[in-house]
C-alpha cells in the first residue's frame, strides 16, 4: 500500500448531520478543517429515517444557511397522555409565538442540504479509521482508503459518529425495549399534531411527516419481533390497540426495529479529542431529544473554538471549558428522557395515579408546562 500524509487544525470523524453542522459552523474561521467519513459521498440518499428537529435546531441550521424549509413537516402541537390512566396535556406553538414547536424531516433531506454547503476539498470519503494516537502537539490519525494508507496530523480530533462503546468511561443502561419504526397513513389527517402516548410497554410517538405519521412504537424485544412479522392489517390493528381512539390508520410502510439503551460517555473531552452527538451520548427516542442535543453539542463546540484568539485548536483548557459548559444540557437531557421512560413504562397503580396528576398539573399550571416546553425546544440554552 502507498502512503500519504496531511496536516490540519481540526479533523472531524463522521460526515453525518452533526459532523457537517460543526464543519459549517467553523467555516470561514481561523482553523483548517477536514471531514473524514468511511462511507461514499451521498450514501445517505436512500436513508429512510425521520428526524425530529426542535425549533431551536431550526434556528441553528438557519444561522448556517442550511435549513431546508420545504422538507420539514411542522409540529404545531403535541398531545401527551397515558393509555391506562387519566391525565393529559397539550403543548401548543401559539403559546410561544413560534411557527412550530419542531419539525419532522427525513435524514436524507437534512444531510443533502448540509452536504451542499460543504466544500469537497475539505471532505475525505471512503476512508476508514485504522488507529488514533494522541500526545504532544498533534493527534496522529491513520486511515485506509483508495487502496492506500493516509496519515492525518490534527491539533484536535472531533468524534462525531457512532455510539459510545463499552469502555470503562461509558455508562450503559439497557431499557429492555425495542423501537419499531414505520410510516402510517392516519384518518383523519394529522393537522400537524404530534402524539406522545405512554403505555405499559413504553412510549408510542406519532410524528407528522408529509401526509403520514412517522411512528416510534416502543415495546419489549419479543413483542417487537412479533410486530415485525405481522402483515399490514394486523400490524395496524396492534397500533390501534396500543394508541387507543381518536385516530385510525389506513396503511403502513416498511417496518424496522432497533434496541434502546442509554449510553453515555462521562468525559466528552480528552487529550486532543472531543466527542459530540451520538458519539458522546445515545438517548432513548422519547420526546426526540437526542439529535437536537447533538446539534447543540456542535454549535457550542464551534463557539468555544471560535471564541479563542487563535492558537492551538486542541488546547486542553479550551476542551475542558467546553465540557463544563455542556454538562448542564447533557445531564438535563439524559435525566429528562431517562426519568420519563422509567416513570411511564409500567402499569403500577400508584405510579399511574401520580402520572395522571402530573399530566393534569402540566395542563392546569402554564408556568410548569412552559418550563417543560422550553426545555424540549432549546435545551439548557433556554435559560442562558
Amino acid at each position: 500500500m502507498t502512503e500519504s500524509s496531511s496536516r490540519v487544525d481540526i479533523a472531524i470523524i463522521g460526515a453525518g448531520p452533526v459532523g457537517m453542522t460543526l464543519a459549517l459552523a467553523l467555516a470561514g474561521g481561523p482553523y483548517s478543517v477536514l471531514l473524514i467519513d468511511n462511507r461514499r459521498r451521498g450514501a445517505w440518499e436512500t436513508d429512510p429515517r425521520a428526524l425530529a428537529l426542535s425549533h431551536g435546531s431550526r434556528q441553528i441550521l438557519e444561522h448556517l444557511g442550511a435549513w431546508n424549509a420545504g422538507a420539514g413537516t411542522p409540529i404545531r402541537s403535541i398531545h401527551v397522555s397515558q393509555r391506562t390512566g387519566f391525565g393529559r396535556t397539550v403543548i401548543d406553538a401559539d403559546d410561544y409565538d413560534l411557527p412550530a414547536l419542531g419539525y419532522v424531516m427525513r435524514y436524507r433531506d437534512l444531510a443533502a442540504t448540509l452536504a451542499a454547503r460543504i466544500d469537497p476539498a475539505h471532505l475525505l470519503n471512503e476512508h476508514a479509521l485504522i488507529s488514533l494516537t494522541t500526545g504532544g502537539e498533534a493527534a496522529e490519525i491513520r486511515l485506509a482508503g483508495d487502496g492506500a494508507e493516509h496519515g492525518v496530523a490534527a491539533q484536535l480530533v472531533v468524534h462525531a459518529e457512532g455510539t459510545p462503546g463499552d469502555e470503562a468511561d461509558v455508562r450503559v443502561s439497557d431499557y429492555r425495549q425495542h423501537a419499531v419504526v414505520a410510516e402510517v397513513r392516519p384518518v383523519p389527517g394529522h393537522a400537524h399534531r404530534a402524539w406522545e402516548r405512554f403505555t405499559p410497554d413504553g412510549p408510542l410517538a406519532l410524528l407528522p411527516l408529509g401526509q403520514d405519521y412517522s411512528v416510534v412504537f416502543t415495546v419489549p424485544p419479543d413483542k417487537a419481533r412479533q410486530l415485525l412479522a405481522l402483515d399490514e392489517s394486523p400490524f395496524l390493528a396492534a397500533l390501534r390497540a396500543q394508541f387507543g381512539g381518536r385516530l385510525d390508520f389506513l396503511a403502513s410502510g416498511a417496518r424496522a426495529s432497533f434496541p434502546l439503551a442509554l449510553r453515555v460517555r462521562r468525559q466528552v473531552s480528552a487529550s486532543r479529542q472531543v466527542w459530540i452527538g451520538n458519539a458522546a451520548q445515545s438517548l432513548h427516542p422519547v420526546s426526540g431529544q437526542g439529535f437536537n442535543l447533538g446539534l447543540r453539542d456542535a454549535c457550542e463546540l464551534a463557539e468555544a473554538l471560535l471564541g479563542k484568539t487563535g492558537g492551538d485548536a486542541g488546547a486542553a483548557g479550551t476542551l475542558a471549558s467546553y465540557a463544563r459548559g455542556r454538562r448542564l444540557d447533557r445531564q438535563g437531557s439524559m435525566a429528562f428522557t431517562d426519568g420519563i421512560v422509567r416513570l411511564f413504562s409500567n402499569d403500577l397503580a400508584p405510579l399511574r395515579c401520580a402520572r395522571g396528576l402530573g399530566l393534569q398539573a402540566l395542563d392546569l399550571f402554564p408556568p410548569l408546562r412552559h418550563f417543560v416546553a422550553r426545555r424540549m425546544i432549546w435545551g439548557a440554552r433556554a435559560w442562558l
